[in-house]
């Protein structure tokens, strides 16, 4: 199994979203988050004045899958969250050693 955490531009997640739920995936987990990388944040304008923003705003997908699914869902996010443009974000993903349904007690892929 495979945990995936994908940082993206938020403007477009509904598109992710979709796309994977076309692909089959039935569940994500979505947080609220704020980071920077190449793009050393960013300048807004707030009242008329000017700052820089040291943190943009992006949404941080979680999504646990089964190994078969892993490429499709790297493949999907990818090609999606993707505006060709600096900050577009990143995916990471890690081995999962196991999952728990907690309301019936099912372990590992039957769990997901």
């Amino acid at each position: 199994m495979k945990y995936i955490i994908a940082i993206i531009k938020p403007f477009k997640f509904a598109d992710v979203k979709d796309a994977l739920s076309a692909a089959g995936i039935s569940g994500l987990t979505v947080s609220e988050v704020s980071g920077f990388g190449r793009q050393k944040g960013q300048t807004e304008i707030y009242r008329g004045a000017e700052y820089a923003s040291s943190m943009v705003p992006k949404l941080k997908l979680e999504i646990a899958v089964s190994d078969a699914f892993a490429p499709t869902v790297i493949d999907v996010i990818r090609t999606t969250a993707s505006t060709a443009e600096i900050g577009d974000g990143k995916i990471f993903v890690f081995d999962l050693a196991d999952v728990l349904r907690v309301r019936t007690g099912e372990q590992g892929d039957i769990a997901l």
